[in-house]
């Protein structure tokens, strides 16, 4: 197998399928790694982890997109833009504008569950991580997911309101994050149940916030799990979780 090398970490982009600007990093050189970022985030939240430095080290191409309406991809304020699986169809589209045919992926929190939609559409993909879920996103009708979706149009509760207050401190785009909640990909228990390809589930020992991980890996023909110290917003962060995957990707 034949590895290009890309030694930059500025920021690139391309056109999806409906002209919105997908923004990327691609860096490093070897086999290819997708990361994802989860929920009100952006690619540069990978940048500083031990995962992606340890990923670059161990001779690893590492591709970090931001999803359709974060960091520097566009953020369109209309409905169909996000509906039909948009995100899982930018992603096909990077890797195919990128010519890579076969990579691994690692996904966090919201990027597991679009990574888990991107398993059922993409058979490119070699291994994947799954960080930061459990199984509740595997129901179309999740009520967090509506209840997130409505807390960014407007109907604020007092379990959404910290996730609310944060993302207005930032400046990210509260419409963009509605859209994103009320379309998010699903991926349902049977059709993960397909997937044959190596899956860990990878969760901090005081993540409980999305459903029970340990069920999430049991539905894959080849699901293992894991545990590692840290909560939801800091696990990824970890070298423990950098450690773990480096272990399994290899």
């Amino acid at each position: 197998m034949i590895f290009t090398q890309r030694i930059s970490s500025q920021s690139n982009s391309f056109k999806s399928f409906d002209d919105v600007q997908i923004a990327y990093t691609d860096e490093g050189s070897g086999e290819v790694v997708l990361l994802l970022h989860g929920f009100i985030n952006s690619r540069k939240s990978w940048f500083k982890t031990a995962l992606k430095e340890d990923l670059i080290k161990a001779g690893y191409r590492v591709i970090i997109p931001d999803l359709r309406g974060n960091g520097d991809s566009q953020k369109p304020q209309h409905e169909e833009a996000y509906q039909n699986n948009a995100e899982v169809r930018d992603l096909k589209l990077l890797m195919n504008h990128l010519k890579i045919n076969n990579y691994k992926a690692v996904g966090y929190s919201r990027g597991s569950i679009v990574l888990a939609k991107l398993l059922t559409e993409d058979n490119g993909i070699q291994k994947a991580v799954l960080g930061g879920m459990g199984i509740d996103f595997t129901n179309p009708n999740w009520e967090k997911r509506m209840m997130f979706s409505k807390a960014f149009n407007g109907d604020i509760n007092n379990e959404t309101r910290g996730a609310v207050d944060y993302a207005k401190s930032i400046n990210a785009d509260l419409r963009s994050l509605h859209l994103q909640q009320k379309f998010q990909p699903v991926a349902t228990i049977d059709e993960l149940s397909k997937i044959e390809i190596d899956v860990l589930v990878l969760c901090g020992d005081e993540d409980f916030e999305n459903g029970d991980a340990q069920e999430l890996s049991k539905v894959f023909k080849n699901g293992s799990f894991k545990m590692v110290t840290g909560n939801h917003n800091g696990t990824y962060k970890t070298k423990d979780f950098s450690l773990s995957v480096l272990q399994f990707l290899d």
